[in-house]
């Protein structure tokens, strides 16, 4: 295990310099590559609009009867929310229904642990670094105290040396990432997005609205709902200027105008991207559930998520699409105040199990077995390879795809095709798991607006502190908790997850968009 060279924790001591550089946003450093974190500012330009008809072809030989797919996504849901999961307090039997019906993952993981970066990740199937969406993006014209502190944290945060150069963060998908939809549209799909973006505020700059990006209709908001102001869209027309407090009556909104984009569509084959803008803070419910769950605020807005479900599928079974469509059901990223975790350490901003793993449930006619139970790793990036291949796309040609088709996992007693999963925060690798592994050189305890983390000494390693000691190492079939630090124990494991940790952050930094030579 290599020295590191000055890292974000190390800044912490440099705190002078923080509000003067932080106020003129700088942003990625240039150094540290044991982090991956050294990238040339020049891979960051965009190559211009890619056309996906000239690097996504059908395969070869396909025959298959093309699906209908509808991703419900969920922002800030937890592992242990939902009945099916083992909650007892919220009431979620039409999710609890899905999950009969289909294949229920057990341990399934986020790309990220917020929301811009994770969402990135589940439309394109590449890990966020690729984009530079590593952060939860904000509002363009918030105002300038929670501009000032978002974007103080986003630089302290991404500080990988003194040494810092122009800003390499992105505000907003890039022109040449391929979404799952723009890949779907190459296969006849009609393709449509309801709800929470959060990938570039469009309502600044048109070419981040969903619509530049695949979609053909979009009705939603461009980022969360506790960024002022938060416009409400049609496509690329802005209906109201802000929705403010006036929130309860989003849910209601966006499964109305899921149903009318399925009923619209049913002549041939869809995606419907639902990202619900619950249960992130602030909490709403609407009157109809408003004050009737058990757990406050949070649980009214997580059964009106529910009811919302149980329409689609209704919506689905009533038009005859309920054969004929593959249903999916996710979250973004672990809770954040309010939320189970479902008993894994950590929350919504860490890489600890609790921030990471999410539910996951699908279910794909003639692919799944009703109330199936995988218990192999996948990750949200698996999206975009296993939907285009079911809809005979070959992977694009041009650009590295990180996730993994888990065709094979949906069907039962497949392997995971991946050989590690990696836990990214902001810019830097923070773990990694492999096979019952779990592994983590640092992990960040998220303190807004800037996770600060605490190290000491570890196999020789100059303390930092004496609050935790690093590298931490867990097994998750025994201990998914995360309780036990084994890596005094097992030296061994430790060395070789660093060194496939060190393997890849090699390979990502010398080339960190991915690109393909076609």
């Amino acid at each position: 295990m290599s020295d590191r060279q000055i890292t974000r924790r190390d800044f912490v001591k440099m705190g002078a310099a923080t509000a003067a550089a932080g106020l003129w946003g700088c942003g990625r450093g240039a150094g540290d590559p044991e982090h991956g974190a050294t990238f040339d500012p020049a891979v960051y330009a965009s190559r211009g609009r890619v056309a996906p008809e000239r690097v996504i072809q059908p395969r070869t030989g396909f025959a298959g009867r093309r699906l209908n797919i509808v991703i419900l996504l969920c922002d800030d849901l937890g592992w242990g929310d939902l009945g099916c999961y083992g909650n007892r307090v919220i009431r979620t039997p039409n999710v609890d229904g899905l999950s009969r019906q289909g294949t229920r993952f057990t341990d399934f993981y986020s790309s990220c642990s917020v929301c811009t970066p994770s969402r990135y990740g589940l439309l394109t199937g590449r890990y966020p670094v690729r984009d530079g969406l590593i952060f939860m993006l904000p509002a363009s014209n918030e105002s300038l105290m929670r501009y000032f502190l978002r974007k103080t944290g986003r630089w302290w945060g991404s500080l990988g040396a003194v040494d810092v150069q122009e800003d390499c963060w992105a505000d907003g998908l890039s022109n040449d990432e391929i979404t799952l939809a723009g890949a779907l549209k190459m296969a006849g799909y009609r393709t449509g997005m309801v709800g929470k973006w959060h990938l570039g505020d469009f309502s600044a700059n048109a070419a981040f609205n969903p619509r530049r990006h695949g979609f053909d209709r979009f009705f939603g908001v461009p980022h969360s709902n506790d960024m002022w102001p938060c416009p409400l869209y049609r496509d690329e027309t802005p209906l109201e200027a802000d929705i403010k407090l006036d929130q309860a009556r989003l849910t209601g909104l966006y499964t109305k105008e899921a149903i009318d984009f399925i009923e619209k569509s049913k002549g041939g084959p869809f995606l419907l991207y639902l990202a619900h803008t619950f249960p992130h803070q602030p909490l709403f419910a609407s009157e109809r559930f408003k004050d009737k769950s058990r757990v406050g605020l949070f649980g009214d807005a997580v059964e009106e998520i529910d009811w919302s479900v149980g329409e689609i599928l209704k919506c689905l079974k009533r038009n005859g699409l309920e054969n004929d469509t593959i249903v999916l059901f996710t979250s973004d990223n672990g809770p954040w105040y309010n939320g189970s975790p479902g008993g894994f350490r950590g929350r919504k901003g860490q890489s600890y199990e609790g921030g990471f793993r999410v539910p996951f449930i699908v279910r794909w006619p003639g692919r799944t077995r009703p109330g199936a139970v995988c218990n192999e790793p996948a990750m949200n990036i698996d999206l975009f390879p296993t939907l285009t291949a079911a809809a005979g796309l070959a992977p694009p040609s041009d650009r590295v795809i990180d996730g993994k088709d888990i065709a094979g996992l949906l069907a039962g007693g497949a392997k995971s095709p991946h050989e590690a999963l990696y836990f990214y925060h902001y810019e830097e690798l923070e773990g990694i798991h492999q096979g019952d592994w779990k592994y983590f050189r640092s992990v960040n305890h998220y303190t807004w607006p800037q996770p600060v983390d605490k190290t000491s000494t570890f196999m020789g390693k100059v303390a930092k502190g004496n609050f935790a000691s690093w590298p931490n190492l867990y097994r998750l079939d025994v201990d998914p908790g995360e309780n036990y630090n084994q890596a005094e124990r097992h030296p061994d494991v430790c060395r070789r997850m660093e060194a496939a940790m060190e393997a890849w952050e090699r390979r990502v930094a010398a080339n960190p968009r991915g690109w393909l030579k076609t």
